[in-house]
């Protein structure tokens, strides 16, 4: 072969080699940009934005691939279709593609759920199961028992977590992978007591002819003997135990017996600091009862022509008689709506289109420092002003309230003037700021079946997987010498 042929042929290699190079290499990168289901699913979970958890579902369709969380209703999901509902589940689009059971090592939080009979739960509610069936068939929407409407709903949370438990394990049921329910108590970060105790106060609290007891003290009864007979209890002293008891008046006769559990609460407001606190138990939001104002009709400042809302009990006991000055101080006020109230005669209808058409809703401390304004308000898009020096607020450690509520104190609300000026201060960019706020973190008070990410339901796991945690550590640090103080102790004979 002559020295030219030679030359060529060295040349045609060598150009071969370096595209087959760069063929590999631009291959690789479109892989890795192009493919979210290549990135562990991991790197997905647990993602902080605005200060709130979120989570990505990894999907291989990439126009799916998006945030749930950030706008006021869930952002279309092409698997499922959760439907919020005033009276009850719903059932999710079975035409999607089945997913897999989560995995508990996923899970933000494992649960064990104790098997109570059904007159605890949802034979409370009228459902009886066929012989030894403990609980409705979740996966069929007609054998899950409707929690009864009007204010009963503003303390149903038992009831949305327990049927958030019971789906955990079907694969049919697309919902996000926060809490799961083990099989096992040792495998579990907390242990669930699904007792639907604000249900039992507000139907079986009454003292029925031929009783010599309410059959909602009966229950409580039960339950401690209960628990307190069980190897799990007795562990931790009930430490790791969770009840759920929002309305301030459930579990009143044994809430000092079981003080040593986690708490689930609407405040703190009837309850001793030694049973229930920040430190162990967690606040949860009241269920809305008004209807959540789709973000298409919210009405900008402009038309909403009320400056001031207010509707409902005005003479309260304790720190509600702040109430009744403020009644008198804005009554006359011509761009104020502060009047008595009930959910009789359209009331719930009545004040969720006045809270829609005002710029601000009073929620003002009454028998307890709570109440379900605050979340009627969110669900309204109503600016709420906050006037409870003592409210505990949900999800507080990951959501800043200021972004999209005006705090007063009581002391100060009640001097002439103040109120008043304070708000016909906030100009239009002010509020407009806050109202698009409220649009953003509504979802975060949604309660629904099934549950979707950042609703109600997984916030509230994800904050008691947070006080989890915390009860864990200082359960640690003071168990650091129990070893060697029982070897001592054996030691010396005792």
């Amino acid at each position: 072969m002559s020295e030219k042929g030679k030359h060529s042929s060295r040349f045609f290699l060598g150009l071969m080699t370096i595209s087959m190079f760069l063929l590999i290499i631009s291959s690789t990168f479109l892989l890795q940009f192009n493919n979210n289901y290549l990135i562990p699913s991991s790197v997905f979970k647990a993602i902080i934005v605005n200060n709130t958890s979120v989570y990505f579902t990894p999907n291989t369709n990439t126009h799916q691939n998006k945030l749930h969380l950030l706008s006021s209703v869930p952002t279309p999901d092409y698997t499922k279709k959760p439907i919020i509902g005033q009276t009850g589940p719903c059932q999710s689009n079975r035409k999607g593609p089945v997913l897999k059971v989560c995995d508990k090592n996923q899970a933000v939080l494992r649960v064990y759920l104790y098997d109570l009979p059904p007159e605890f739960h949802f034979g409370l509610l009228g459902w009886k199961g066929k012989s030894h069936q403990i609980w409705p068939d979740i996966s069929s929407p007609s054998q899950i028992p409707s929690y009864p409407g009007g204010l009963n709903l503003q303390h149903s949370m038992e009831y949305w977590l327990t049927l958030d438990l019971l789906s955990s394990n079907n694969p049919n049921i697309i919902r996000p992978c926060t809490a799961i329910r083990v099989n096992n108590s040792s495998q579990a970060d907390i242990i669930f007591v699904p007792f639907f105790s604000s249900l039992s106060y507000n139907r079986h609290s009454k003292v029925q002819k031929g009783e010599k007891v309410s059959v909602n003290r009966v229950l409580q009864e039960k339950l401690v003997n209960f628990l307190i007979n069980r190897d799990e209890w007795k562990k931790l002293n009930g430490k790791d135990h969770l009840i759920v008891a929002h309305h301030p008046n459930s579990m009143l006769s044994v809430r000092r017996k079981l003080g040593s559990s986690m708490f689930v609460l609407a405040d703190f407001g009837r309850y001793p600091i030694e049973t229930a606190n920040l430190d162990k138990d967690v606040i949860a939001p009241y269920k809305h009862v008004v209807r959540t104002v789709p973000i298409g009709d919210s009405a900008k400042f402009e038309d909403r022509p009320i400056l001031v809302y207010f509707q409902g009990a005005i003479y309260r006991k304790d720190g509600g008689a702040i109430r009744q000055d403020l009644y008198y101080l804005l009554k006359d006020e011509k761009d104020v709506h502060f009047a008595f109230g009930s959910v009789r005669t359209n009331g719930i209808k009545g004040a969720g289109k006045g809270m829609s058409s005002s710029k601000f809703c009073l929620n003002i401390a009454g028998d307890t420092p709570s109440s379900n304004r605050l979340f009627d308000a969110i669900a309204s898009h109503c600016v709420p002003v906050i006037i409870s020096d003592q409210i505990e607020l949900p999800f507080e450690d990951v959501l800043d309230y200021t972004e999209f509520s005006v705090f007063v104190r009581g002391s100060d609300a009640v001097k002439k003037g103040f109120l008043l000026n304070l708000l016909r201060g906030i100009n239009r960019e002010k509020w407009t700021k806050m109202w698009e706020k409220l649009k953003q973190i509504e979802h975060h008070f949604e309660y629904q079946y099934p549950s979707s990410s950042g609703d109600a339901v997984s916030m509230i796991w994800e904050a008691i997987s947070r006080k989890v945690s915390s009860v864990r550590f200082k359960l640690h640090r003071k168990n650091r010498y129990r070893w060697t103080q029982s070897l001592i102790r054996i030691k010396n004979g005792f």
